[in-house]
This record gives C-alpha cells, structure tokens and sequence, in this order.
C-alpha cells in the first residue's frame, strides 16, 4: 500500500529505484496505480473517451482512449450509480405519484436528510450542524443575513483579495444593505508583494491588529484561483480569540481536504447542484435565521400548516423549500474514508508536481525553452488536490493544444490553467499521460507565431 509520505521526491526515487525504473518513467507510474488502494473507486464513475470530448484532435491522439480528467474541483465526473438513483426516483413518481413525498427509501419530503450524517463525515460536523439546501450563493447570503451585526465600532468583514465572484459580491451587498460603505468595510488581504499567495502569519496579524473592528472573518476553504488551503483552524482560533465569526466558503474544500468543521467551529457554505451549510452547535440556540422559510418548520409539525412556526434548531432552521431529489455522490464518498481519500490526494498532486518541475522548471541554460511555474504553495499542507500553472508562452495556447489532446483542465482568467487530479477517480497514469501532453502541448504553443 501507498503511505501519504510517497509523493515526497526523495521517496518516489527511492521506489524506483527499487523497481529500477526512472522516477519520472511510465513503470513508476503503473507501480502506483497497482499499489493504489483506492483505484477501484474509478470504476464508479463514467469516464469520457478522447473522441466524445468537442475539442479533441483525432490526428493526434487515439481517440478510443479515456480522457484525462483534470478539472473535477469545477465539475465532477458522474457517477455511474446516478441513472439507477434517478430511474428509480421516476419509477416511484409513475407509480406512488403523491405518496412518493412520505414512501420509499428515499421519501422527498425530507430527501436531504437521508444523507446529511454522510455529510457530516465528509465535512467533519454532527448530522445537525449540517443542512443540503439552495445554492451557494443564496446559503451566503442567509448566514450573514444572520451573524454579520455591524455596529459603528465592529463593522468589518476580513476576506482574501480577489476572492471567488460568489463571495465577494454576497459581502459586498452585505455591507450595503447594512448601510455601510465597502470601501470601508470591506477588509481585502492581498499577498505580499512579489508573491502569489497569502501567508498565514500575515492574516492571523490582520485578526490580532484589527479584531475589534471586525465582525466576521470569511476566507475560502481553499482559494480557487491560486489553489491555495488556508489554514482553516488558525484562522477560527484568531478570529474567536478577537470575538470575530469565522466563516468559510467550501465550495472548493468539501470532499477535497480532511476537513473538521465541529472541531474548528464555525460557519461554512459549499457548492453543487446541492450546496451545503454548517453551524455549529453551539450556536443552535442562540442565533437565528433571518429569513424563514416552511422547510425551516419542525419536521413533526410542518404539515399541520397552522403559520405558527416552530424552528428547527441551529442550521435546519435555515432552509426555505424541500430540496432535489438526486442525491448520489456522499454515498461514494462512504466506500472510503476522508483521511484516506486526502491522502491519495496528496500523493497524484505531488506526483504531478514533481513531474512538472523535472521537465519544466525554467532553465537559464535554455532560455528559448517553454518553462512552467505553480502558483499553488509547494507544502502539501497548504493546498487541496489543484496546482494552478502559469506559462512562459501564451496560455490560451497551452490551454487549447491541451483540448485538442483530450484533456480536460480550465483557465482562469488573467493567467493561470487549473489542474486537479481527483483521488476518488484519477489515476497515477492519467498524471504521467497528462505531464507528456503538456510537454507536447508546450512545443507546439512555442512555436505558433
């Protein structure tokens, strides 16, 4: 079996030199799947072919290959499981018709529930600090709805600069409709200058110097564009020592790091079709939504419809309407552990960064030769599964010869290409097989005029 330490360079060219290969050759890689776990889990999901992806070329690569699917942090591969879940749930609806609210396995009236002790174990809270509901977007807006109290003196709101749109544009109209200016309020923390990443010292020192001004601190769980994990736990300690709530937006952590959101405790809004929340229980009690909704009624006497509402405690209290029905992928994540998955995680994405940086880090000797840069904080620490690139020759090139050899990756705009090998479905081959497209790639972006 893989041990977590195996990514490290030192050990991947101690293992191949016990199988006398290059540490950089196709064996190690076959070596790594072979001793892979969790590579089974790749059987649970659809992989699309080269040939069914619009961009492929199919005078340069084999089209019956399965692509390479590097951009599950933006949208995962489906599971195979989820045309049974959805024809089964079409099957209730045909025969049950009205009674499929209240019958089945999955009864729709609280279909959300029948899956969020899974969430928990993905995100690290109780069953009832979690709720499945709405988008993103609006499960920002009902928590600061709830917990950002600006008063004339505490009034901040602490996040990262160039934060994902979704959260930056929730607080800023956040603070406005509290009647505060967001030039004021709104608290960004840019990198230092030459670099590309927040260091952590620097925010818990922006908490310490300035806690008593700000009423909530709201970081990414990992910041999408450089792909950077924040240091979840040291911010919430800061931020609660300074009497701050701590917020964080896990669109791009959930199912990608080990996350332990009860442990931490604070507040947390993730994405998908179906976006999560938590808070923890300690504020069960204590603070309440803003905003109701039927779905936010007790469970026991919400079809008595009497408009006399009797709150759900804690984070159940927050929903508005009965949520979809297709529920499928936390199941999968219940064939493994979070630890396990985080730690095949590290593995693909130190691999690949070793590879990266064996065949193209810049090299003064070779200044015409096409030199890649990761953006992503090199200790595994401070990231999840993504290393955000950027180019010595035009992005959008790499990115489009990228396409046309049937993988999937996504730009993000001024310059930088998202790569993200998923534990739960990629495997060491699709690392190496992705490093030599890109040295391909790379050659025949250099040489467009």
């Amino acid at each position: 079996p893989l041990g977590c330490s195996i990514g490290k360079p030192v050990l991947l060219e101690r293992l191949s030199a016990d199988l006398g290969c290059s540490p950089v050759s196709r064996e190690l890689a076959a070596e790594l799947d072979r001793r892979d776990e969790l590579g089974h889990l790749r059987q649970q999901f659809f992989l699309p072919k080269v040939a069914d992806l619009p961009p492929s070329d199919l005078s340069l690569v084999d089209g019956s290959q399965e692509c390479i699917y590097f951009v599950g942090n933006s949208l995962g591969l489906q599971p195979k499981s989820t045309k049974k879940y959805l024809e089964e749930e079409l099957e209730k609806w045909a025969k049950l018709a009205i009674h499929g609210h209240t019958e089945g396995s999955r009864p729709w009236a609280w279909a959300e529930e029948t899956i969020e002790q899974l969430m928990g174990k993905v995100v690290g809270a109780k069953p009832e600090e979690v709720a499945l509901m709405n988008g993103l977007t609006v499960n920002l807006h009902l928590l600061l709805l709830s917990f950002y109290q600006p008063t004339a003196s505490r009034h901040k709101i602490l996040m990262e600069d160039k934060a994902f749109p979704s959260d930056h544009y929730a607080v800023e109209s956040q603070i406005r409709l509290r009647g505060h200016d967001p030039k004021e309020s709104m608290l960004c923390l840019s990198p230092r200058p030459g670099e590309d990443t927040l260091r952590t010292e620097d925010i818990l020192e922006v908490i310490e110097e300035q806690g008593d001004s700000i009423a909530v601190v709201m970081f990414s769980g990992v910041q999408y564009y450089t792909g950077q994990l924040f240091d979840m736990e040291a911010i919430t300690r800061a931020g609660h020592k300074e009497g701050c709530y701590v917020g964080f937006d896990c669109a791009h952590a959930a199912g990608n790091a080990e996350l332990k959101l009860h442990d931490w405790g604070y507040v947390n809004s993730g994405a998908g079709g179906l976006a999560g929340a938590f808070i923890h229980e300690k504020h069960a009690d204590t603070v309440r939504p803003a905003l109701l909704g039927w779905w936010g009624h007790d469970r026991k006497t919400r079809f008595q419809m009497n408009n006399m509402m009797e709150l759900q405690p804690g984070v159940h209290g927050y929903r508005l309407s009965n949520q979809p029905i297709l529920l499928v992928a936390p199941p999968i994540f219940d064939m493994t552990s979070m630890s396990a998955l985080r730690c095949k995680s590290m593995l693909l994405t130190g691999y690949l960064e070793y590879l990266i940086q064996h065949y193209y880090t810049r090299d003064p000797c070779r200044p015409d030769h096409p030199h890649v840069t990761i953006l992503t904080p090199r200790d595994p620490q401070q990231r999840g599964c993504q290393l955000s690139l950027s180019f010595s020759v035009p992005i959008g090139r790499v990115f489009l010869e990228l396409e046309r050899r049937g993988v999937a990756c996504d730009m993000r705009e001024p310059s930088v290409l998202r790569v993200a090998p998923v534990p739960l479905y990629n495997s060491f081959n699709d690392v190496h097989r992705f490093v030599e497209l890109l040295g391909a790639s790379l050659i025949a972006s250099g040489s467009q005029k």
